[in-house]
């Protein structure tokens, strides 16, 4: 099969491979595990996914009714601020609405009807290697701080999340946090039916001591009476996939730069807004050095620095690494150019073009 780039590919095998540590956590620990959404909401391959995930979670009304369409099991409907409309709507088929703020539940619990309710809570404490991502940042709007208030809402509560990492890949912190947490807030979560840790936990990485991991998440399920939930995003989709690119134009400027037919802003936009740079996947490293950059007018607009195996020339295709999460939930118009296609590897080893995008799409997009 030829294929015309850019395209995202993402591999069913390589999937599965992560979905099996999920498994093996929500096996020995009791735990169960809903997809986080706003990382990753490719539907093309929700059906692999459903097979060992027990649902998904949301950060808007959108992705509460995609995961319920397209999942179509346990849906977690959270946002940081709803609407009344929106939460009337999404009662009608959420199994949990969860709540920002005291303000947001008394607000909205109403509208709710007979959904169980959560509500965040910021804890103090995070993990995460970028203040724009830390949810205990200074000032974050993230979840309630106030200690009192959230033990005066908890009358109206089945759960509480605690959404505090990113990325957090340290066990030994995610220990110690969670063992504070659970003594600031033993009172309250004795209450309640639920706890979720949120996402941003990379149990899925190489060496991590996952048979730990379990036993921790049991042991905090026995001492409060409680499920646990888990929201994976990125750690289930971690090394899935991959921007699939090719040379249009080399120019040199002091450097070889090579130009490609996709773009950081709009195909890998987490980069650009973190300052990182992807791994390529192919060609192979070596000692040849290139800058590679995107084809839009963003000066910035720059891939990376790489040291690959040999010189790169037009026509020649880049692969750029772990282009799944939190990377096709944000592609973009920018430059009004064309969106990577979206291809599937089947677990079969099938390859199929699930999505391709065209002129009226962007069309349709604008107004």
């Amino acid at each position: 099969m030829t294929l015309t780039t850019p395209y995202y590919l993402i591999d069913e095998q390589r999937l599965v491979h992560n979905l099996e540590v999920v498994d093996r956590v929500r096996a020995t620990s009791g735990a169960k595990a809903v997809l986080a959404l706003k990382c990753f909401s490719t539907w093309g391959v929700f059906e692999v996914m459903a097979q060992h995930l027990d649902g998904t979670t949301s950060s808007s009304l959108y992705e509460a009714r995609l995961g319920r369409e397209q999942f179509g099991k346990e849906v977690h409907a959270y946002s940081v601020a709803w609407s009344a409309d929106e939460v009337a709507e999404v009662a009608r088929f959420a199994d949990k609405v969860i709540f920002n703020s005291v303000r947001q539940l008394q607000m909205h619990k109403a509208s709710a009807g007979a959904v169980p309710l959560g509500l965040r809570v910021n804890p103090g404490v995070s993990y995460s290697h970028f203040d724009l991502a830390d949810p205990a940042r200074p000032h974050s709007r993230l979840g309630v701080t106030d200690d009192n208030e959230l033990r005066t809402a908890a009358v109206d509560l089945s759960g509480l999340m605690f959404h505090f990492n990113c990325e957090n890949n340290d066990f030994e912190a995610l220990n110690t946090a969670i063992g504070d947490i659970s003594d600031r807030y033993a009172d309250v979560l004795h209450e309640m039916d639920w706890i979720s840790l949120g996402g941003g936990i990379s149990f899925t990485e190489p060496d991590y001591p996952v048979d730990r991991f379990s036993t921790m998440l049991r042991d905090l399920a026995a001492r409060f009476g409680v499920q646990i939930y888990l929201e994976p995003g990125e750690a289930v989709i971690t090394g899935t996939a991959q921007l699939v690119t090719t040379v249009l134009d080399v120019v040199h400027n002091e450097v070889d730069i090579a130009v490609v037919d996709a773009s950081v802003e709009a195909h890998m936009l987490d980069h650009l807004i973190y300052g990182t740079h992807p791994q390529v996947d192919a060609p192979s490293g070596g000692s040849h050095r290139v800058t590679i950059a995107g084809r839009t007018c963003l000066a910035g607009d720059v891939f990376g620095e790489f040291a690959l195996q040999r010189p790169l020339g037009v026509g020649d295709e880049v692969r750029f690494a772990d282009a799944a999460g939190y990377t096709m939930v944000k592609t973009n118009w920018f430059n009004g150019l064309r969106m990577p296609s979206i291809v599937v590897r089947r677990l079969d080893g099938d390859v199929e073009v699930v999505r391709e995008f065209e002129y009226d799409d962007f069309k349709r997009s604008l107004s």
